[in-house]
């Protein structure tokens, strides 16, 4: 497994979720999930909660007490959270850990926000643009291009993205039929 060497560039935080919603009365927590690895919250971990995955100073940390599915939402206990109004401040507030406890990365795996901003070319080296969003479908994600030829979306799939280079920071695509309205 590679593990990623935080840099000054990295974001203070990974968000796990987003607490929609108190569930039930005893303080539990209903979460957005918004991580590709749920099954990584378990309990006697701790996370973050904050309204700003940017400000680490908005951001308090808890012990998690207990973890479950329900649905498509994870149900989470905090310590110290023990009521509806306790989980209701919580509202609308991220779940997130540090980049030191994510997940770590196999070889050939990447976090989004790292090819935000870099430069798409494709395997003719024609230059596409910049990447400037991720749309994430649940079937594959979509990079959002813009350049010289307007603005692009480029499926995340095999037969698309030939490479994506972190360290020489280029990400090398192929214009599949259709892709540019022609």
């Amino acid at each position: 497994m590679a593990s990623h060497q935080p840099t000054r560039d990295d974001p203070p935080f990974l968000l796990l979720g987003r607490v929609l919603r108190p569930h039930g009365i005893r303080g539990e927590l209903r979460l957005e999930v918004l991580t590709a690895y749920p099954e990584r919250i378990l309990p006697d971990d701790h996370v973050f909660v904050g309204p700003d995955p940017a400000d680490p100073a908005s951001a308090v940390e808890y012990a998690i007490e207990g973890v479950r599915r329900h649905k498509q939402y994870l149900i989470l206990q905090l310590a110290g959270i023990t009521n509806r109004d306790d989980a209701d401040f919580l509202r609308n507030q991220y779940i997130m850990v540090t980049l030191g406890e994510a997940v770590p990365l196999e070889e050939d795996e990447f976090y989004l926000y790292q090819i935000i901003g870099m430069p798409v070319y494709t395997d003719d080296d024609e230059h596409l643009g910049e990447i400037v969003d991720v749309i994430e479908t649940g079937a594959n994600d979509v990079y959002v291009v813009r350049g010289p030829r307007g603005e692009i979306l480029l499926p995340a799939i095999e037969e698309c993205i030939l490479d994506v280079d972190i360290e020489g920071q280029r990400v090398t695509a192929r214009l599949m039929e259709g892709l540019l309205g022609d």
